[in-house]
């Protein structure tokens, strides 16, 4: 039998690795801007599109699915054909999913700015790009599969267990979590609601992480680091354990999200035990990686390169310790809403995503390039810019948010909270976000040294664009070639081993995500809470365009520091209409879950208009153009009919004077305004979203009114 010439394609995978640092220094420059709205609000300059709660989401969508996801790929088809002797199953499949996913990055930075979201974290795109992501992530997976059917080499190799299981988990995850009623091109109402909104969203928020920044690069890890270092991995059992065990337990976790809210206290409990348990694989996974270094720490001593592994590995460690440690009741209690989480998302972001992505960057262009890397010495430099960089970020963050939570639950020795406005929080601990911005720019400055770097190794050498290899043939199965243990020949076929990580993750997946969807006794409804008016309605829909959420939570957690400063806690009825819930997930103001009638309708208007004027020192931007826009009432009717068919019980017909409601009410809240002296037309924005605020727990205060 004779080998067989093929050809591997390195222009996909140079096209995923320049997308990566084009999209990668796009996506941290917008989270540099975000980080410095945060002590200088002025840094939107006055511009609608480019607040912080509208940039926030683009920050975030950019960074994980512009710059990781195009990493992602660039490591997967780079190794994956390397790992089966076999060019990608597909030339055309690989240039549609390269160019799917740019555009689709493209309409994210398009309609994010434009304020078309739907509020969920990490899934904020709306419907249309949400078909879009499904369709080319289909197409990832048929090159994918179709490249294992193809191969020369029958034993699937480690870092394939972790690709298989990133896209069958990330495919269930998106799938599950994107169910929402359209009701236009470019807006839509989650098919969930409340507490079952939030399950969801955070089932899938937790396992974003899990199965999109961390199980492909563990899978890159395991190929990418013995590369490296020109050492074996160090255990081949420890690898299949850190496996199966990590997406197993992974799954469970997202509950932790939602400590001491409305959600199911099992539920709660759960979350918080897998969370625990998470530490286990998680650390097995990166000893296995440091490890596979044994004997080679010399060469890390040399080679900038094994350093950004050795410290991206090490990241991964801290944060997938200080995660199940962050589960914990009594620090969640403290750290939950605050910057502490923030630091804790960035050190795995730039730690583990980014210093593995710069390694692997570094690493693999000179070789499709067949050339030296241009500069040593700008490696090193961005190396230790990079590592200053994560120091200035996450010390700052951490200290910000000991400071907040610890601030906000202090009482006086005579039982009063010793700083009642959550104002005083925020200015504390401002000096914390300047030197965070600091060490974002000394990341970024990291990453364009880099892309230099890149570009001139690039220009000085000339891309192999389909390097020659020759392999074997697949020999058929025989006795011979299909014995071993049970995981051994497991390893030999794709499809047992995808459906045997599609049922792992769905054990956890339907154990939670079942009880609280389908039984009715695990959200109670509350009879003095009503749907929202038309204009109410309206008001919700300009407060999540506004990425109002991204700053403001909306639920009231059972600790007396809460209770006192905002009201009621929160209960789980109270939530039943809200498609989609708007708990949040920080608190850079204060929660609005009890605003209603806190405030007067001129104070609502005038905080807006310029919150200095009524709380000085504010950090929140000006919202004028709500007081000139004029509300679009073309869609109430619409929107009325999508929540009737959600289950909101508004009246058959009801649409039909929807707007005479909404427009009498408006009129009312107009006539309140003039006799504050401010005159503004009852059609325009800021009414809707005063309306809006001034619902806020108002059913909860009348529920207790009556009880009395």
């Amino acid at each position: 039998m004779q080998p067989e010439k093929f050809y591997y394609d390195n222009k996909i995978v140079r096209n995923f690795g320049i997308a990566t640092i084009v999209w990668g220094i796009i996506g941290m420059t917008v989270g540099l801007i975000v980080a410095i709205q945060l002590f200088k609000p002025g840094m939107n300059m006055g511009n609608q599109y480019t607040t912080f709660g509208r940039i926030r989401p683009l920050h975030t969508n950019a960074v994980i699915f512009a710059f990781v996801g195009n990493a992602i790929f660039m490591g997967v088809y780079y190794s994956l054909q390397r790992l089966l002797k076999a060019r990608m199953f597909s030339n055309i499949l690989s240039q549609v999913h390269f160019w799917g996913w740019q555009l689709i990055i493209v309409s994210a930075v398009i309609t994010l700015p434009l304020g078309l979201t739907t509020s969920h974290e990490y899934a904020e795109l709306e419907w249309p790009i949400d078909i879009a992501i499904t369709l080319i992530w289909v197409v990832f997976g048929i090159n994918m599969f179709g490249t294992i059917f193809k191969r020369r080499e029958r034993h699937l190799y480690v870092a394939i267990w972790f690709y298989i299981a990133t896209f069958v988990t990330i495919a269930v995850l998106h799938i599950v979590n994107s169910f929402e009623l359209p009701i236009s091109a470019f807006k839509s109402y989650m098919v969930y609601a409340g507490v079952q909104d939030a399950l969801v969203q955070w089932w899938y928020g937790h396992n974003a992480v899990a199965f999109f920044l961390t199980t492909p690069y563990l899978g890159m890890m395991y190929y990418f680091l013995p590369k490296m270092a020109n050492r074996p991995v160090y255990s081949y059992k420890l690898s299949i354990l850190h496996f199966w065990a990590l997406i197993f337990i992974y799954i469970w976790a997202g509950p932790h999200h939602l400590l001491y809210t409305t959600l199911p206290g099992w539920a709660q409990s759960l979350g918080v035990a897998f969370s625990i348990m998470l530490i286990a694989p998680s650390w097995g996974g990166m000893i296995n990686g440091l490890l596979t270094l044994r004997g080679a720490w010399d060469k890390v001593r040399d080679d900038v390169v094994l350093k950004f592994m050795v410290v991206g590995l090490t990241a991964y460690g801290m944060a997938t310790f200080e995660g199940p440690m962050l589960s914990l009741k009594q620090i969640n209690g403290l750290a939950h809403f605050t910057d502490w989480i923030v630091a804790h998302v960035h050190v795995g972001a730039l730690g583990w995503n980014g210093f593995l992505t710069f390694a692997i960057l570094y690493w693999l262009i000179p070789r499709i390039y067949k050339t030296e890397l241009y500069s040593k010495k700008m490696a090193s430099f961005h190396f230790w810019i990079g590592t200053l960089g994560i120091l200035f970020y996450a010390i700052p963050m951490y200290w910000a948010g000991f400071t907040q939570g610890l601030m906000l639950k202090e009482f006086t020795p005579e039982g009063m909270l010793k700083y009642p406005s959550f104002l005083e929080t925020t200015l504390r601990i401002i000096p914390m976000h300047m030197m965070r911005s600091v060490g974002g720019t000394l990341y970024l400055l990291g990453v364009i040294v880099m892309a230099y770097n890149l570009a001139r190794t690039m220009a000085q050498g000339k891309l192999v664009a389909n390097e020659a290899a020759e392999a074997m043939p697949l020999e058929p199965v025989t006795a011979t070639t299909d014995g071993g243990s049970w995981h051994r020949k497991l390893e030999r076929r794709p499809i047992p081993l995808m459906v045997g990580a599609l049922i792992v993750i769905l054990i956890g997946s339907i154990i939670e995500l079942m009880p609280t969807m389908t039984i009715s006794s695990n959200v109670p409804t509350i009879a003095s809470v009503k749907p929202y008016t038309p204009l109410e309605l309206q008001g919700r829909d300009v407060y999540i365009r506004e990425g109002c959420s991204n700053c403001h939570s909306q639920t009231v957690r059972p600790f007396r520091s809460e209770t006192e400063r905002y009201g009621e806690y929160s209960k789980a009825g109270e939530f039943v209409y809200d498609h989609p819930f708007l708990w949040g997930s920080k608190r850079t103001g204060p929660d609005l879950a009890r605003e209603g009638q806190k405030y007067g309708n001129a104070w609502h208007y005038n905080h807006m208009l310029d919150p200095r004027l009524m709380s000085p020192g504010s950090i929140m931007p000006n919202y004028d153009w709500l007081i000139s826009q004029t509300l679009d009432t073309t869609t109430t009717r619409a929107k009325i009919n999508a929540m009737r068919k959600l289950g909101v019980p508004y009246a058959v017909g009801y649409e039909n004077q929807a707007n005479a409601d909404l427009n009498a009410q408006a009129q009312q809240i107009a006539d309140n305004l003039g006799k504050d002296k401010i005159k503004v037309k009852s059609d325009k924005e800021i009414i809707a979203l005063i309306a809006y605020l001034q619902r806020l727990g108002v059913d909860i205060k009348a529920n207790k009114t009556a009880s009395k």
